[in-house]
């Protein structure tokens, strides 16, 4: 429960800003630089609350990596509709790309300490 609540502290406060900002919670239609702003807060939150976890010993569970994923199937959705729309999606293949290699860090973390 603990876990769950750190990891959903991010995502509150990235909507709550989304609803400030844009006066909406559905991230998928607002405009690329203040899409870029939601996911920029979500993602280091997120993974701020996961170093914070890790650092403090504890396992990262499946409930971190449900978020991971979710985190990331927003990306790639956004990023299919950009493609789609013929607007410039860079800094997000960028974004979506250092997720990809912190959450295969994040995958290898256990099984490194298994094997030690």
């Amino acid at each position: 429960m603990k876990k769950l609540i750190i990891h959903s502290v991010p995502a509150v406060v990235s909507f709550m800003w989304l609803i400030a900002a844009c006066q909406t919670l559905n991230p998928v239609i607002i405009k690329g630089p203040d899409f870029l702003k939601f996911y920029l807060i979500l993602v280091f939150g997120f993974y701020a609350s996961v170093f914070i976890l890790n650092s403090l010993r504890e396992s990262i569970s499946k409930t971190s990596f449900y978020f991971i994923g979710f985190i990331f199937l927003l990306g790639i959705i956004k990023l299919i509709r950009g493609i789609m729309l013929g607007k410039p999606v860079g800094f997000l293949v960028m974004i979506l790309i250092l997720e990809c290699i912190v959450a295969v860090f994040l995958i290898m973390s256990p099984i490194n300490k298994k094997t030690k």
